[in-house]
């Protein structure tokens, strides 16, 4: 337990009730730091960019967590909302949640507000192609000034630390995300079976066609294979993406569930025995650990996030989602170990454990604490 407890802000664009790695990944944190005894409050946008004419309360309490809702107005991009330094309160510390409007607002108003600042990269703003050359213009003018106002710039992967060491070499510190172990541990179909599910927002960096052309190629010498696809619509919609599984003559083969809570997603997960994505890009992975977690055997795309995790965990199976029929065959040589009983599910999976991040993002709190002269105002539990 602490001896004195932080009083902690954590400030995310979006939060619960929407659904997604980053805000999985920040109601964990928060509900372990207050386990562990601190003060902790979650600052977010008021509206959901996947139903934006539906405003949230100004204050609510989910799962646990106190969160406070802000207007907003631009686009989901980059949304600007002015009023978030109204919202700072009794916070010794603030912790920032990926690179956007809120990490170089806070950056440029800390002559003002000088409260310690710790931000988490979260992949920065390069999960697709698009908009490449303004994005590296961005990132080497205004994101390399704003990151200077931090204590500490926390990467949640390797391929991170690459990319941020260019604008701030030498003050990078590595805390790979936390996973919830617990929530679909075992629960993947104890048979084989030709049943394939993936986990994520409905994204176009997720590659959802490649997957759908893969169970086209799947399904090409019968229909045996299926796959269900689980998540919150983003820049691409539960209706656009169910008309395109239609219009590849996928409905039977291809269902979407959209707005599940954890009970129903471990229900699909046990009637499934592998996990795909062919995800361009990931900061992290947390639905792939996940899955290992579950028991079911991975075949992902080897973007730079799943290939460092497959250096760790040799059940993950890389292929090349680009070549529909050369994932097919490496979805159909998992299957096949696994019904031959060559594969050994159970992981080691520790590192991911969350008492084990939280008390690493502790210590990083303190030494910003102490940097920016408040003292240390807690000790690690």
């Amino acid at each position: 337990m602490p001896a004195a407890p932080l009083s902690i802000l954590h400030v995310v664009r979006q939060f619960l009730p929407n659904r997604g790695g980053l805000e999985d990944f920040v109601a964990n944190l928060a509900r372990e730091q207050a386990r562990l005894g601190h003060r902790v409050r979650v600052l977010t946008l008021d509206r959901l960019f996947s139903a934006p004419e539906m405003r949230l309360p100004a204050r609510e309490t989910l799962e646990g967590i106190d969160i406070e809702r802000i207007p907003f107005f631009g686009s989901h991009r980059y949304p600007v909302a002015p009023s978030v330094f109204r919202h700072l309160g009794d916070a010794d510390l603030v912790h920032v949640h990926a690179i956007d409007f809120f990490f170089d607002a806070f950056a440029l108003a800390r002559p003002i507000h000088r409260r310690p600042m710790v931000a988490t990269t979260h992949g920065g703003f390069f999960h697709t192609n698009a908009h490449s050359r303004l994005k590296k213009l961005w990132f080497d003018g205004p994101t390399r000034m704003s990151v200077r106002a931090y204590e500490a710039i926390v990467a949640c992967s390797d391929s991170d630390a690459r990319l941020f060491q260019a604008i701030a070499p030498g003050t990078i510190t590595v805390i790979q995300n936390g996973v919830d172990l617990d929530k679909f541990a075992g629960a993947a179909a104890p048979e084989p079976r030709r049943a394939l599910l993936t986990i994520g927002r409905f994204a176009r960096n997720k590659r959802l066609d490649r997957l759908l052309a893969t169970m086209q190629a799947l399904n090409a010498e019968g229909p045996d294979w299926r796959l269900r696809i689980v998540g919150v619509p983003s820049d691409i919609t539960a209706a656009a993406l169910t008309a395109e599984i239609d219009r590849m003559g996928l409905s039977g083969a291809v269902t979407l569930h959209t707005g599940l809570d954890a009970p129903a997603v471990r229900a699909l997960i046990g009637q499934s025995s592998l996990f795909v994505s062919a995800s361009e890009y990931e900061g992290f992975g947390i639905a792939l650990i996940e899955a290992l977690s579950a028991g079911l055997v991975p075949v992902a795309h080897p973007n730079d996030a799943f290939a460092w995790l497959k250096e760790r965990h040799p059940l993950i199976t890389l292929a090349d989602f680009a070549d529909a029929d050369a994932a097919a065959g490496a979805i159909r040589g998992a299957y096949d170990r696994l019904a031959r009983g060559e594969v050994t599910r159970g992981e080691d999976l520790s590192d991911y454990r969350w008492s084990g991040v939280a008390a690493r993002y502790i210590a990083v709190y303190k030494a910003a604490l102490a940097e920016a002269g408040h003292g240390v105002a807690a000790t690690a539990a």
